[in-house]
């Protein structure tokens, strides 16, 4: 009887405890850690000067004040933005349009499963491997160009072309992540309940307003999840116009975005202005999160 007691008595939450260990060392190893380091030496004047190392030098805040004040930094995060909106709009309509149409019992839509799959395999391609297809469709003398040629009209350099290369760079993104956006709002409007739809319908509530007065308002949270991962993935935007433009931003840097603008820090190994401008980006990230997260959930609680 003893021994059952002592049984009955032995806690097993430290195993808890013990599962969650190798995920909290993973992250303090390659994450707090390398947060930590990267805004302390932000404070620090650090680069290269040929083979001589300058730094490094605690300098305090002057690295943010020359990204803030002596870079080109509102252009390249106008470009950032205005890439990430250019391709955002058409990825959340046609995201909305499809998953209303996969899980329409009305439609009833067949293969749904095979579309399923199409949209879906774009996401599943390396950016890189994405861009250097793009870069050889639509180069001078790629066969974009040739069949233009072949039409009567005459060649367009879209590499040479500001609207060629936002919107081309726009058009990959969206590429990219619509099939993923399409999956997650299925996801809400599947979990809408039947019973919901079928009053909207005895009430008199076309196609339309049943979209809008009940299936909008019933998949905002994955909305809201949907408009700032998202958000946050066009701050970062890196892999697609950098290889796209091999580095150079397009015409007159008009397709530099911000990440872009860190990397090239990073390569001429100025350290203290690559940190500055990573905790500013930081920031500014988590303001926007927040700022978008609060006024759409509080729009949703009234």
């Amino acid at each position: 009887m003893k021994s059952l007691k002592q049984r009955k008595s032995i806690s097993y939450s430290k195993w808890g405890y013990v599962f969650l260990l190798p995920f909290f060392s993973v992250f303090i190893v390659f994450t707090l850690i390398p947060l930590v380091s990267t805004i302390y030496y932000s404070f620090f004047e650090n680069y290269m000067s040929g083979l001589t190392q300058i730094g490094p030098t605690f300098v305090g805040l002057d690295n943010y004040k020359t990204i803030l004040f002596e870079t080109d930094l509102p252009k390249y995060a106008w470009n950032t933005f205005f890439i990430w909106i250019l391709g955002f709009i058409p990825q959340i309509l046609i995201s909305l349009l499809l998953a209303v149409w996969f899980t329409s019992k009305r439609l009833d839509i067949k293969f749904s499963s095979f579309f399923k799959t199409v949209i879906y395999m774009p996401n599943l391609i390396m950016a890189a491997a994405f861009s250097m297809l793009f870069f050889a469709l639509f180069s001078d003398v790629g066969p974009v160009n040739n069949i233009l040629v072949s039409l009567g009209f005459e060649r367009f350099s879209f590499m040479d072309s500001v609207g060629g290369n936002r919107g081309l760079i726009a058009l990959m993104n969206f590429l990219l992540w619509f099939g993923n956006t399409t999956i997650l709002i299925m996801a809400g409007v599947m979990g809408i309940d039947d019973s919901i739809l079928e009053a909207a319908q005895i009430d008199g509530a076309g196609p339309w307003k049943t979209f809008w007065h009940v299936t909008l308002p019933s998949i905002r949270p994955i909305l809201v999840y949907v408009l700032i991962t998202s958000m946050i993935g066009g701050i970062q935007m890196f892999d697609v116009p950098q290889i796209f433009t091999n580095g150079r931003g397009g015409p007159n840097r008009t397709s530099m975005t911000l990440i872009m603008y860190l990397n090239n820090h990073l390569f001429s190994k100025n350290y203290g202005l690559a940190g500055a401008l990573s905790v500013i980006l930081l920031i500014a990230t988590a303001i926007l999160s927040f700022v978008v997260y609060r006024n759409l959930t509080e729009k949703e609680a009234k």
